[in-house]
């Protein structure tokens, strides 16, 4: 899966991931106009949100109640370099879940694609591609049209 990354003007970037725009910017000290979530904190919040939708499915598989269900993300960062160093999903069950499947539901959450992902430590690699001026500047134009740019 291929995901463009525009940049429509002050601190604000963003991504294009299949019909869907995902905006980000800085707070304003950093020189943003925290007009929407850091990238950083959207980083943050991809691994509650996919360890939330793996409850959620759960307990819709089974026909649980999720009203109450919810999920609290402590993260733990290094004062020093300003990186992730541990973090805590606390899952808060809703009234009445059922005793014998809350071993399973812990488990469920732990197969969280995002966490996974993480824990496997993918490989990155950054490069320049060389394209000609006007293939770009169409592409740059494409991508700005479809983020409303």
């Amino acid at each position: 899966m291929d995901i463009q990354i525009a940049f429509p003007g002050g601190k604000q970037v963003t991504a294009q991931v299949g019909d869907f725009v995902i905006r980000t910017d800085q707070p304003a000290e950093l020189g943003g106009a925290n007009s929407a979530p850091a990238p950083f904190d959207l980083f943050l919040a991809s691994i509650g949100t996919c360890a939330g939708l793996y409850a959620l499915g759960f307990c819709q598989a089974r026909g649980i109640p999720t009203e109450g269900l919810m999920l609290l993300q402590s993260n733990d960062m290094d004062p020093t370099t300003h990186l992730l160093r541990s973090v805590r999903l606390d899952l808060h069950l809703p009234d009445g879940f059922p005793e014998k499947y809350r071993t399973a539901i812990l488990r469920a959450v732990e197969g969280c694609k995002v966490k996974k992902t993480i824990a496997g430590a993918p490989s990155f690699e950054v490069a320049i591609e060389a394209h000609d001026d006007r293939a770009r500047a169409a592409r740059h134009e494409e991508v700005a049209r479809c983020a409303g740019v």
